[in-house]
């Protein structure tokens, strides 16, 4: 089976990252993480500094997401800062949808955006939450969405947890809608039980050996593991997450 690269995105420590930065980006990198989902660096330290630091590291920026629920934001500044930062050439967003002429209003948008970012070599992906999920005339907004924008200039960021919340499989949709659409798949569990909560992977309920067949066979370039909630220490469960794709053969080392 194919192995993948392993990034984080940091949001799982977001309350660490915001007390003590360059101490949180050592951790992840000690647990064995070799990519990361960021952004500009926190006020006192520089783009440059941010640069060597993860260059210590040896940590690969492998691209950064623009906002949520938001199209009101600068591409430019954000390429820019991935240009200075050598990193990834994605950029993701999240947004919401209040019906079909709304998706497909936006999924306009996001073509224009998008094409914008191509002439630089970026591509702009959207990240599924559940909602998108929800139908509008008998499709889930999120098939409406990627059959109004081009595939050329938008892609997906599938995330496996939200997915399976809105009962739709990782697995399926990636083999089904997102051949050669989806260079970066969000991974995280979900618990068995009625709350569904999130948690490490290999500790839920999603099979990830076939989550990562089928990554394979859409042409995933990286996982990124995300948990946006954690019953124990979040560090610990990035560590867990990390050993568990490490025993079921799935880690790039």
């Amino acid at each position: 089976m194919k192995t993948f690269p392993i990034g984080v995105q940091p949001y799982t420590v977001r309350e660490a990252m915001s007390r003590d930065y360059e101490g949180t980006l050592r951790r992840l990198a000690s647990i064995g993480y070799k990519g990361i989902e960021l952004g500009l660096p926190p006020e006192g330290v520089t783009v440059q500094e941010q640069k060597e630091l993860l260059k210590s590291l040896g940590l690969h920026v492998v691209g950064s997401h623009a906002g949520f629920d938001t199209l009101a934001f600068d591409e430019n500044a954000i390429m820019d800062y991935l240009d200075e930062v050598a990193g990834g050439k994605h950029i993701s967003i999240s947004l919401r949808f209040a019906d079909k002429e709304d998706v497909l209003r936006k999924a306009g948008i996001c073509n224009e955006i998008g094409a914008r970012m191509s002439k630089r070599g970026y591509k702009f992906l959207y990240h599924n939450h559940d909602w998108e999920f929800v139908r509008f005339d008998g499709k889930y907004a999120m098939d409406w969405f990627l059959e109004a924008t081009d595939p050329d200039f938008v892609g997906m960021e599938l995330d496996t947890y939200w997915a399976a919340k809105a009962d739709v499989s990782p697995s399926d949709y990636l083999r089904t809608r997102l051949q050669g659409r989806c260079p970066l798949l969000h991974i995280k569990d979900m618990e068995a039980g009625e709350e569904r909560y999130f948690a490490e992977i290999g500790e839920g309920v999603l099979d990830f050996r076939d989550i990562a067949a089928a990554a394979e066979e859409a042409g995933v370039e990286w996982m990124i593991v995300e948990q946006d909630a954690s019953r124990r220490d979040p560090f610990e469960s990035l560590s867990m997450s990390y050993n568990n794709l490490a025993d079921m053969g799935l880690l790039q080392r």
